[in-house]
């Protein structure tokens, strides 16, 4: 069964980066297509990113484009979420998911798309504040 482990997360000030990395054992990495969600206290869980099983094609909330990068690495089975130029309102638990169903990445973004993404990590914490 599919297993994936988030890490990276931590608390930084505003302006600042972070690297979040998402480990997947237990299946065959390239048969999954890969993507970050969040979720603030108090609010639903929000699409960040998302990525096809080649890392050929990425797609990126309004919220995030031009500052966070999703990557994938087939050698180490992990995708990667660089996070710049972090502000205050990116303070939230992400959580990595995968599917090996809903194409193109551009779907994942769609109202409800995440009810049906077959697998998901624990999350990991991040916050940005002064």
């Amino acid at each position: 069964q599919l297993q994936l482990v988030e890490s990276g997360g931590g608390l930084v000030q505003p302006g600042a980066s972070l690297r979040l990395s998402c480990v997947v054992s237990g299946g065959t990495f390239s048969d999954y297509l890969m993507g970050w969600f969040r979720q603030a206290p108090g609010k639903d869980r929000e699409f960040v990113a998302s990525i096809s099983r080649s890392g050929g094609t990425t797609h990126y909330s309004d919220s995030v484009k031009g500052r966070f990068t999703i990557a994938r690495d087939s050698a180490k089975n992990t995708v990667y979420l660089q996070m710049n130029s972090l502000e205050p309102e990116d303070t939230a638990n992400y959580y990595c998911a995968a599917d090996r169903w809903i194409t193109p990445p551009s779907s994942w973004s769609a109202q409800g798309a995440s009810n049906y993404l077959e697998v998901w990590g624990q999350g990991t914490l991040v916050t940005v504040s002064s």
